[in-house]
């Protein structure tokens, strides 16, 4: 019989978590119940990304665009972060998990500002996995931000200076983003860092990706050749 090769698991994943709303429709459904479900799949792919031997995943939680939504379903998102975020973290810190919050907090409500920090702060110190959180996140507005305190602090904008001015200072770069919801795009998603990341796209929405839909992802990612731009062994050109 022979030998199956085993996965190559990748370090870093970025997640763009499409579809809820959706899904929500779909089952007649107001758009809050979707981003519930939404979240507990988060959750449940959270704690299987870490049982793989995935280092990082970071979730595409709320975007810079996502701002402009009817503030009803912007008080529902929020009402989930105060329900839920604390009580599920706490269950990734018994996993040896951390947490790591990229975006700009400032327009949030104080409250859920303070839930994100204190989950972040309260994160365990050498954990093994780290579910990162991007919320009012858009590359974009990263890479001027960036660009702004290179020039206020007379920084050199080296590549290895640039990326320490960006909110992942300190991540390794996604080694594979997945979308969910049938679009096929970035939507001003870690532009920056993707440079190089293998893009996996799926029609299912969010809340049934489960872990074995994310697998399928994960096998796709690793019977792919990552050249990071070079010439494949033995190609002519």
């Amino acid at each position: 019989m022979e030998k199956k090769e085993p996965l190559k698991i990748p370090a870093h994943v970025g997640l763009i978590m499409d579809g809820n709303g959706r899904w929500a429709k779909k089952r007649h459904m107001p758009r809050s119940l979707g981003h519930n479900a939404g979240m507990n799949a988060m959750i449940k792919l959270a704690e299987h990304a870490s049982e793989l031997g995935i280092k990082y995943l970071t979730v595409y939680t709320l975007s810079t665009e996502n701002l402009s939504r009817p503030q009803d379903e912007l008080d529902g998102l929020f009402g989930l972060f105060r329900s839920y975020f604390t009580s599920n973290v706490k269950k990734l810190y018994k996993k040896n998990a951390a947490v790591k919050i990229i975006g700009d907090l400032t327009v949030l409500p104080e409250d859920v500002q303070s839930l994100l920090k204190d989950g972040e702060s309260n994160s365990p110190d050498g954990a093994q996995f780290t579910l990162v959180f991007a919320i009012n996140y858009g590359a974009r507005s990263e890479i001027r931000r960036a660009v702004k305190l290179a020039a206020e602090n007379g920084i050199e904008p080296t590549e290895e200076n640039f990326e320490k001015l960006l909110y992942t200072a300190g991540l390794p770069a996604p080694d594979l983003i997945i979308r969910t919801g049938g679009e096929v795009r970035l939507s001003n998603f870690l532009l920056y860092q993707a440079a190089y990341a293998e893009l996996y796209f799926t029609e299912v929405l969010f809340p049934d990706f489960t872990p074995k839909e994310f697998d399928k992802a994960i096998k796709e990612y690793s019977g792919r050749e990552r050249r990071y731009g070079k010439i494949q062994e033995g190609a002519n050109g």
